[in-house]
């Protein structure tokens, strides 16, 4: 009713929200040009198995020049004040 009232429209196209999406465009870009589109896969399974690698590399081992060469885990878990024995229980 409000919405009728006060004239709202929802929006479901994503026009005008495109930097909602930033983050994971850039992330979807860097999986589909340096992991998928690189290799070949047997089975769902063994896709699975080799994205779960990528992103552990993805968020672990891989430098940001943007963040002074740290990781994306290690900003994460400075800030989120998780402790560093945490890190290594979810990198399992």
């Amino acid at each position: 009713m409000l919405k009728v009232v006060n004239d709202i429209r929802i929006n479901m196209d994503g026009k005008g929200c495109w930097m909602d999406n930033v983050f994971i465009e850039w992330l979807w870009r860097s999986v589909k040009y340096e992991e998928v589109y690189i290799k070949e896969y047997d089975s769902v399974t063994g896709l699975v198995q080799l994205l779960k690698q990528y992103f552990n590399f993805f968020n672990f081992e891989r430098p940001y020049q943007a963040l002074d060469g740290k990781t994306l885990a290690e900003l994460y878990f400075r800030h989120s004040g998780a402790p560093e024995g945490r890190m290594r229980w979810i990198r399992q």
